[in-house]
């Protein structure tokens, strides 16, 4: 991530007052949304005091307008650095892995593999994966990061009966379904998944270099191949501030 210029955006690109017609807090977001988008990542953004003395507003006005902001992934805040300029956000398309769609948008994919223990599965374990109880099962939990950037814990499990021999690869330095498809010949086709808003727990906020108080996108998800086969069963913790979830779907 580009670390905060110290040339704050330039007040001459603002207006000198707002509006008496509409409401003051909506256009002081319109005013940031532009900006933000007019300048360059890392950009320091003019401190809240000098933005409420600009528009003769209340500091709290100004605050819970940059808030907004901030959870749009246009800016980002560090303490004691301001309020500057967000780099873009990676998107993932559910109907493709993480390291595709990375890949796609010119972003390097990394992964540091936090735990790697094969078990056997339990009843509700063996009922996802549609694999008998007690089968072997790989369970896996990584740091996915975007150009060194944190932005993902990925806890998953896939069945070693389906894919003997995937718990000797070293999953921090290949691709997951690139090996899939390479050795196993597995074609990503439907994905079921839950998403649902929802604050870090103290562990995963500290993995993701993020506030607790920052909600991330809880994906619990099951993707199949082609063919209708499960290929893992996990839950994800994603940072919704620097990452949107597309899902492509086929109206009928």
């Amino acid at each position: 991530m580009a670390r905060p210029r110290n040339n704050p955006g330039d007040l001459a690109e603002l207006p000198t007052e707002l509006r008496a017609d509409r409401p003051k807090g909506g256009q002081i977001r319109e005013i940031l949304q532009t900006l933000t988008r007019s300048l360059a990542a890392g950009t320091v953004l003019p401190s809240e005091r000098v933005l409420a003395e600009r528009f003769g507003v209340a500091r709290m006005t100004v605050r819970q307008e940059v808030d907004r902001v901030v959870a749009e992934g246009l800016a980002a805040r560090r303490p004691g650095g301001g309020t500057f300029v967000a780099e873009p956000r990676p998107a993932r398309m559910l109907t493709s892995s993480f390291s595709q769609d990375m890949r796609a948008r010119g972003i390097t994919p990394g992964a540091k593999v936090l735990e790697h223990l094969v078990g056997t599965a339990d009843e509700d374990l063996a009922r996802e994966l549609e694999q008998p109880v007690g089968s072997p099962v790989l369970h896996l939990i990584r740091l996915r990061t975007a150009d060194g950037e944190p932005m993902a814990v990925e806890r998953t499990n896939l069945s070693l009966r389906r894919y003997p021999g995937l718990d000797e690869l070293d999953l921090s330095e290949v691709s997951l379904y690139d090996s899939l498809s390479e050795r196993w010949g597995v074609t990503l086709g439907m994905v079921s998944a839950s998403i649902v808003a929802a604050p870090p727990d103290q562990a995963d906020s500290e993995l993701l270099g993020i506030e607790p108080t920052v909600p991330c996108l809880i994906i619990t998800s099951a993707p199949r191949t082609a063919s209708g086969e499960v290929i893992e069963y996990g839950r994800s913790v994603y940072r919704s501030d620097r990452y949107d979830i597309t899902v492509a779907y086929r109206a009928t």
